[in-house]
């Protein structure tokens, strides 16, 4: 089996890459792989590095069997009959990418997709969630203190690497602040590390919200902490997934003493938003800083009303007009939504992410994949969808 890793050509570019140098040589020393690269003048590691490391560079994958990228292949670039591994963005039917499914039926092409590369628990063996928590925190600590005037980070995007980072963090300086951190998957475990190199204590939901503290802390909140029965009785997870319209948001109770609030939770359609803008013109809400790593745009963070960019992150919600201010004013929100936050530490997020491929989905690749971790992530195989994928059949059709 020949691999491909490819150079990545959706606008704008992505400088990330499946495998780091030392990775595919890796593969290359201790499987029955062969493997080549893409050459590329926009991945966060050059052409030179692939080839110091005894990679060959192509122009062409068009022998391989296998190609590896990150972001959706443009339409004009796929090649029929050839098995793929990259983000498709199409099992939630986006709508912008419905024609690029349609083509990779008519190549006859085997799509498997990272978003469902699942173990028998069913949880995600692959992504870059961690590395969005890891940026994201960083840059809401950043947003704070240029928000409170109390100290200067270096953006994390102008960092080399993620021990540049680490060095930024000690520049924190912090008194009493409260922070909130929502979520319990690789998001909010990314922002946690930041967390806990700032050196910022944990406490609990409940001391959170009745003690006072003279020094930094923060309390981490799961679905069932911010989401309570509209009819009193008691809250159950599984009740919740099965009837969220039965609940409300109780988030409220913790803006009311927090001043910067991660948002690293996983947010499902039908579920209570955490704060709406009638909340958040609240004198109850107390929060200057909303680093929003999810980024679900008018959605359940309210402050949340576009997305921001690398370059410009912090953007500023008035509670009051519901509209964008300058997130320096007295009353005004500051919000970081950037969407794409591993692109920021590109080297570090892909080897993390090759690191994680090699150890839970190349065996699978090698062998027959007796797990069927790959067949389950497969949308489509010989012309048409897979079974598991049936369900987008109608989006298919433009229906």
């Amino acid at each position: 089996m020949k691999i491909g890793i490819l150079r990545e050509e959706k606008s704008p570019p992505d400088e990330r890459v499946a495998f780091t140098p030392k990775q595919c040589k890796w593969i290359l020393e201790n499987t029955i792989l062969t493997l080549v690269v893409q050459k590329s003048d926009i991945r966060c590691f050059s052409d030179e590095e692939y080839r110091n490391e005894g990679i060959e560079l192509v122009d062409s994958v068009d022998d391989c069997d296998v190609l590896i990228g990150i972001k959706e292949v443009p339409k004009c670039s796929l090649l029929e009959n050839k098995k793929y591994f990259y983000f498709s963005h199409t099992i939630k039917e986006q709508p912008y990418n419905r024609d690029l499914l349609q083509k990779m039926l008519d190549l006859n092409i085997e799509m498997v997709d990272y978003e469902v590369l699942k173990g028998s628990n069913n949880k995600r063996l692959l992504g870059f969630g961690r590395y969005a928590g890891i940026v994201g925190a960083y840059n809401g600590l950043l947003t704070y203190g240029l928000k409170s005037a109390k100290y200067n980070l270096k953006a994390a995007y102008k960092c080399i690497d993620r021990e540049e980072v680490e060095r930024e963090i000690e520049k924190i300086s912090l008194t009493n602040e409260k922070i909130i951190l929502t979520g319990k998957g690789r998001v909010a475990n990314g922002a946690l590390e930041v967390l806990s190199s700032a050196k910022i204590k944990e406490v609990s939901k409940e001391d959170f919200i009745i003690n006072t503290y003279n020094e930094s802390v923060f309390c981490r909140l799961d679905t069932m902490d911010y989401n309570v029965r509209i009819d009193g009785s008691d809250s159950e997870k599984y009740d919740f997934y099965n009837n969220p319209e039965k609940y409300k948001s109780s988030f409220m109770k913790y803006a009311k003493h927090a001043n910067l609030f991660i948002a690293g939770h996983f947010y499902s359609v039908g579920s209570p938003f955490l704060f709406t803008r009638e909340d958040a013109d609240s004198s109850d809400f107390n929060i200057r800083v909303v680093a929003d790593i999810s980024c679900d745009i008018d959605g359940p963070v309210a402050s949340t009303i576009r997305p921001s960019t690398i370059k410009n992150p912090i953007y500023g919600y008035n509670p009051i007009t519901e509209k964008e201010d300058d997130f320096t004013n007295d009353g005004v929100v500051a919000v970081m939504a950037v969407d794409n936050l591993p692109c920021e530490l590109p080297k570090d997020a892909s080897e993390d992410f090759g690191a994680e491929f090699i150890d839970k989905i190349l065996p699978s690749l090698i062998s027959d994949d007796t797990e069927k971790i790959i067949k389950r992530a497969t949308i489509c195989k010989d012309g048409n969808l897979t079974f598991s994928f049936e369900y987008l059949r109608d989006y298919l059709n433009g229906n």
